[in-house]
């Protein structure tokens, strides 16, 4: 008989996250899963054992965390995103090495983890796999540099693209990002979280607002454009009831198990920005009304997934053409699995469960074997989000 096994969850103590995984291991009726801090991780690489099964969570929402990653005190700055790319990405391979070193397993790939918290080289595995994904001038290793905004304005141009989307290389839960608008008559605007400050510091913020005129969109782009940046095509989207809408997709062992509609009057569709909620059964209807099939939705963010084979859970923001008959994928999260509540797809193998339970039931079904897949049976508004963690 197999042994069950010992699970260890690398993650900030306090995190919801860590505590909604935590719960899933006790349902599922095995020992307790031990936290290894990540600041223990980044001070010393941290303490494993033989025979353990290690699971990384999101670094972020932890100003101690947040201070040894990007080398700042206050959390609720936009920029850094490259600082900590370097060290996160410099832990994650020293965390490799003592797993190994202890005998243990991890349960992702952190150089995969490297390629997902790059949007550069995230984008253009998946345009390689033969995924859809928005077009870009900066896709791959060897993509157009980005050094400030006169660089988007000549790649906006050439490319043809009169809207795009604007990333930090680094960043996720919409940290950074602008949707760039252009017109015929050179007027440049843009809609963004990003709070600038009169001295031309920036912060993240919970209210999307817009700045009008190029001189402000240009002084936030060359404030970015250092920890590095990534365009893309701004993609119309579907509408579901007058609002913008697109949906999180999340995929276990090769497998779409959850999904959750997001929709916004804002380009940025993320639920902690004003996105809310919405209606599944009509997505689904809308598709099968355009002569489309929902299992082919699906099938893109499996796709998206199979690019990534050592990473046995990430979340696919899937971006739906206005019309509901074509899909394109815009960005795979490594710790895209945050949706309370929210229980598996009716088919999917993980119905009853919510995302962190059904990891659990995966890593049981796949015998302990590390990345081996296997299908499922069973201002007042700043914030702190800023990169390591994706929230929907």
């Amino acid at each position: 008989m197999t042994p069950l096994p010992r699970l260890v969850v690398v993650g900030n103590p306090a995190n919801r996250r860590v505590a909604y995984f935590r719960d899933a291991v006790r349902a599922a009726g095995l020992p307790e899963a031990r936290v290894e801090p990540w600041l223990d991780v980044l001070r010393d690489g941290g303490r494993f054992h033989p025979g353990e099964t290690v699971r990384l969570e999101s670094p972020g929402e932890d100003d101690d965390v947040e201070r040894l990653l990007r080398g700042t005190d206050d959390p609720t700055r936009v920029e850094g995103t490259a600082r900590w790319y370097e060290a996160f990405t410099a832990a994650t391979g020293r965390l490799t090495r003592t797993v190994a070193g202890a005998g243990a397993v991890l349960v992702d790939d952190p150089a995969e983890t490297a390629v997902l918290f790059d949007k550069r080289l995230a984008h253009a595995r998946l345009r390689e796999a033969g995924v859809p994904v928005p077009d870009s001038p900066t896709s791959g290793a060897d993509g157009a540099p980005v050094r400030g905004w006169a660089d988007v304005r000549s790649l906006m141009a050439a490319s043809g693209m009169p809207r795009v989307f604007v990333k930090l290389a680094h960043g996720s839960s919409a940290s950074g990002v602008l949707a760039v608008e252009t017109n015929g008559t050179g007027r440049v605007q843009a809609t963004t979280s990003v709070e600038r400050a009169p001295d031309g510091r920036l912060f993240n913020s919970l209210r999307v607002r817009r700045y009008p005129t190029e001189q402000e969109v240009a002084a936030i782009v060359d404030a970015l454009a250092p920890d590095g940046l990534h365009i893309e095509r701004w993609l119309p989207k579907a509408v579901q009831n007058g609002r913008a809408a697109d949906l999180r997709v999340v995929v276990i062992d090769g497998r779409a198990t959850h999904a959750v509609v997001r929709t916004s009057r804002s380009p940025m569709t993320n639920l902690h920005l004003g996105g809310a909620r919405g209606d599944l059964g009509a997505v689904r209807a809308a598709i099968s009304a355009a002569g489309g099939r929902w299992t082919d939705a699906l099938e893109v963010c499996e796709r998206a997934a199979d690019a990534f084979p050592g990473t046995r859970c990430v979340g696919v923001d899937l971006l739906p053409a206005v019309g509901w008959r074509r899909f394109a994928v815009g960005e795979v999260n490594a710790f895209g699995d945050l949706l309370p509540g929210l229980t598996g797809l009716p088919g999917s193998g993980a119905e009853g469960l919510d995302t962190y339970a059904a990891q659990v039931a995966a890593l049981l079904n796949g015998n302990n074997k590390g990345t081996t897949r296997t299908n499922i049976t069973t201002s007042t508004t700043r914030t702190t989000r800023t990169t390591g963690t994706s929230t929907t």
